[in-house]
C-alpha cells in the first residue's frame, strides 16, 4: 500500500461488482440486468441528441428528467433527486442524511455497498440479524438508530416486503430517516413511494437499470419530502454539479415515458420467473419467494460455489456469494429470456 495514500484509503474495503465477463456466447444471469433492451422509443431520443448542443453543459438541475419522475409517481419537482445511477444517489443519502452520533441499522444479508459507503464516509453502523426464512423482522429494528436503510425486496435474497410492515416501522421510528431502496421494486413488490407525503423523513430511491433496461446511461433517482431533496441538493453541488449528461438525460426522460413497454417488459420477466421458480422447485431447489427480477436458490445436495463453477464450464454465469457461510449454499440468478431459461434447466440438468 502507498505511503502517499491519504489515511482513509488504507481501511477501504471496496465493494466488488458483479462479474461482467468478456466472453463470447455467455448465458449471462450473475448482475441482474434486464433481458431486453431500452425502449425503441429511447433509441431514437439518443439519436436525436447527438448534435452540436454537445459542446454544452447539461442543465445541472435536470428539470425536465425530474418532471417526468414527479409525474409518474404522483409527486412535485422539488421531492425528485436525480443521480449518475442510484449508487450515487445512494452515497450522497449516507453522507447527507445518514451521518450521526446513533449507529446506522441495515440487514446483515443486504446490499453489500451500505457497509462500503459507512466506510468511506465514517458512519458507525450496526446489522440485524435476517429471520430463519431470511425476511426482514421490522421489530428488530426499534432501538435508538442514526437512520435506517434496505432494499425492498432485499437483496441478495429478493424477498419482499410488505407495504404495511413498512408503514408500521414508519410510524415507531419518526426521528431519523428511512430508506428504502427499490431498485427492483417494479418485479412485483409495492412500492413505498406512496407513503412519501405522509411520513416526511421517508427517503425511497429507485434506478432505471433494472426496469427500465437502462444500466448503461447510470441514472437514479431519490423520492421523498422537499426537505431531504435539499440536503441531497447540497451534498450535489459540493461534488458534482452535473451529474446527468445530455445523453442520459435525454434517455431516462423518453423510459419515463413510455409506460407500455416499461409494463410490458416487467410482465414477461415476472412470468419467466415464476416457471423458472417453479422448473428448479421440481428438480429439488428450495427458492426464496422472490419480487425482483432474479432469484436466490440451493439445491440440497450440490454446494453453491461446485454449481456456479460447473455451470460457468457450460458458459452460463450466475452469481456466487462465498460469505456470510449462511448463504454460500445459494446462487442468485438473474431473470433472463425464456430461451436463456432453458437454456439454463437443460444445464443444471446435466450436472445433477
Amino acid at each position: 500500500m502507498s505511503k502517499l495514500w491519504s489515511d482513509i484509503v488504507h481501511k477501504l474495503t471496496p465493494y466488488v461488482p458483479g462479474e461482467q465477463p468478456k466472453l463470447d456466447n455467455l448465458v449471462k444471469l450473475n448482475t441482474n440486468e434486464n433481458p431486453y433492451g431500452p425502449s425503441p422509443k429511447v433509441l431514437e431520443a439518443l439519436k436525436l441528441e447527438a448534435t452540436d448542443s454537445l459542446r454544452l453543459y447539461p442543465d445541472p438541475n435536470s428539470d425536465a428528467l425530474k418532471a417526468e419522475i414527479a409525474e409518474v409517481h404522483h409527486l412535485n419537482t422539488n421531492q425528485v433527486f436525480v443521480g449518475n445511477g442510484s449508487d450515487e444517489v445512494l452515497a450522497h443519502t449516507f453522507q447527507a442524511l445518514l451521518k450521526h452520533d446513533k449507529p446506522l441499522l441495515f440487514p446483515d444479508i443486504t446490499y453489500s455497498f451500505y457497509p462500503v459507503y459507512c466506510g468511506l464516509y465514517g458512519i458507525e453502523y450496526k446489522t440485524l440479524p435476517l429471520a430463519d426464512d431470511f425476511s426482514i423482522n421490522i421489530d428488530d429494528y426499534d432501538q435508538p438508530n442514526g437512520g435506517i436503510i434496505f432494499p425492498n425486496p432485499n437483496a441478495p435474497t429478493g424477498i419482499p416486503l410488505a407495504l404495511v410492515e413498512i408503514e408500521k416501522l414508519l410510524k415507531k421510528n419518526t426521528q431519523s430517516v428511512v430508506v428504502i431502496d427499490e431498485a427492483y421494486v417494479d418485479f412485483g413488490t409495492e412500492s413505498a413511494v406512496s407513503l412519501i407525503n405522509r411520513y416526511p423523513n421517508l427517503l425511497v430511491t429507485h434506478t432505471l437499470s433494472k426496469a427500465r433496461s437502462l444500466a448503461g446511461l447510470r441514472v437514479g433517482y431519490a423520492l421523498g419530502s422537499s426537505d431531504l431533496i435539499e440536503a441531497l441538493m447540497r451534498v450535489k453541488d459540493s461534488f458534482n454539479s452535473y451529474p446527468i449528461d445530455r445523453f442520459a438525460s435525454a434517455g431516462a426522460i423518453a423510459a419515463m415515458q413510455d409506460s407500455t413497454y416499461f409494463e410490458q417488459t416487467c410482465s414477461k420477466v415476472i412470468k419467466t420467473r415464476e416457471a423458472l421458480v417453479s422448473e428448479l422447485a421440481d428438480l429439488g431447489f428450495d427458492v426464496l419467494p422472490s419480487g425482483a427480477n432474479f432469484i436466490f436458490a440451493k439445491h440440497p445436495v450440490k454446494d453453491g460455489a461446485e454449481l456456479t463453477a460447473k455451470l460457468r464450464e457450460k458458459s452460463i454465469v450466475v452469481r456466487h456469494f462465498k460469505s456470510p457461510s449462511r448463504i454460500s449454499a445459494y446462487l442468485r440468478i438473474t431473470i433472463g429470456t425464456e430461451a436463456q431459461s432453458e437454456i439454463l434447466i437443460s444445464a443444471i440438468k446435466s450436472i445433477l
